[in-house]
């Protein structure tokens, strides 16, 4: 039985990144492929590996919180641990994005009122 492996460009082409960000990831710690010199030979667990970074990346977590989830990996254990931070780490992202949305719409209504004095003004000087 053969065991699937990637080289970076491999890699990089099925997952569409850049060679150097799959070697900045490793250089973090978070990815370590084998080496046959100078060659870096990925496997299929690199490769979940990074799908669940570019993943975490697209939801706003933070390089340390995808490594802290990676870490949490434990098939016999269900990965219980694991979806437990997930799921706390979700909400927390969820109630920030929520303050941002309220952030936000608040913003508009301090330029809309900026605006609204704007135009009153320039009313003003024009009559």
């Amino acid at each position: 039985m053969t065991m699937t492996t990637y080289s970076i460009s491999d890699l990089a082409r099925e997952l569409d990144v850049t060679p150097r960000a799959i070697r900045f990831y490793e250089e973090q710690g978070m990815l370590a492929p084998e080496r046959r010199g100078q060659e870096r030979i990925y496997s299929a667990k690199d490769k979940v590996t990074l799908k669940l970074i570019l993943r975490g990346k697209r939801i706003g977590f933070s390089l340390a919180e995808c490594k802290e989830l990676i870490g949490l990996y434990d098939p016999s254990s269900g990965n219980r641990k694991q979806l437990e931070t997930f799921m706390d780490k979700i909400a927390a992202r969820r109630a920030q994005l929520e303050q941002q949305l309220l952030d936000i719409e608040q913003m508009q209504l301090e330029l809309d009122t900026a605006e609204e004095r704007c135009l009153a003004a320039l009313a003003e000087t024009t009559a």
